[in-house]
């Protein structure tokens, strides 16, 4: 499935400098004695790359994230975002989670307009220029198969639907960077499926960075140029693996059987992080 009007463009990423790196970091919670999550994590994605990382239960996957957009600053080592060392929150990303969030006596218009409310960028013109934003989020719902939805509530929404629009939100701001923790891990097969189409497209139009966590390696293989194995706890990245099936990915790709035997290698490396811990 395409999202009508989309021109599918080739990767970009692999001829650019590093967008994000994580230089050997730790990331201890609780304090000296308590839980070190991270430990020698190490990697990089290029600009207008799609990453993937995967790993274990309880690896250190949202700590990565939260590392990368500056919700959590490491106590050792250095993480750098288009050019800049993260030591606060970072501007420039775009987050979309498992559970949407969405604020229930609100617009699913104005839920995607939020950001907007938040980020210096725009809230400073957001009163004066509203009908330019609404239009730009009118054109995000569209784009995921949403038109005509931007006055319903969340609750009038399906948990597929709710999703599309956390994709919206995520991106009204236009990010640079655009984190996915688990984004369709409460979704129906078909439902996620859908949405790895629109992500796929989004991604493609776009050029924006992209790191998806996950624990579903077909999702992982079917959107990411690269997929990153973390270790147990503490977390650090036991492997990468480029994906080479070329692009665009349609949903029949994922019954190859070389599609079939890249998800077995990935869960055999993710069992054997599991009993080395």
């Amino acid at each position: 499935m395409h999202v009508p009007g989309f021109v599918v463009s080739k990767y970009r990423g692999e001829m650019s400098d590093p967008f994000v790196q994580i230089d050997r970091v730790d990331l201890r919670y609780g304090g000296a004695g308590g839980v070190l999550a991270v430990s020698d994590l190490t990697l990089s994605v290029n600009k207008g790359e799609f990453a993937a990382v995967v790993g274990p239960s309880g690896c250190g996957k949202s700590t990565l994230m939260r590392l990368v957009t500056g919700l959590h600053l490491p106590q050792s080592g250095a993480v750098t975002v288009g050019g800049n060392r993260v030591n606060k929150p970072v501007s420039i990303a775009g987050m979309a989670f498992q559970n949407p969030t969405m604020l229930p006596w609100r617009t699913t218009l104005d839920n995607i307009l939020l950001p907007l409310e938040i980020v210096d960028k725009h809230r400073h013109r957001l009163r004066k220029h509203r009908a330019e934003y609404v239009a730009k989020a009118e054109k995000l719902l569209a784009t995921v198969g949403l038109k005509g939805f931007g006055d319903r509530f969340p609750w009038q929404l399906s948990g597929g639907m709710q999703q599309r629009a956390n994709l919206c939100r995520a991106l009204i701001h236009e990010p640079e960077l655009l984190m996915l923790d688990e984004p369709f891990g409460a979704l129906d097969a078909f439902t996620r499926e859908e949405l790895w189409c629109v992500i796929r497209d989004l991604h493609a139009v776009s050029g924006v960075t992209i790191i998806l966590v996950t624990h579903d390696l077909r999702e992982a293989i079917f959107l990411a140029d690269r997929v990153f194995v973390m270790s147990s706890r503490p977390g650090r990245v036991l492997n990468e693996h480029r994906i080479e099936f070329p692009r665009p990915r349609e949903l029949d790709l994922i019954y190859d059987p070389q599609f079939s035997r890249k998800v077995q290698e990935l869960h055999s490396e993710i069992a054997d992080a599991r009993q080395a811990a």
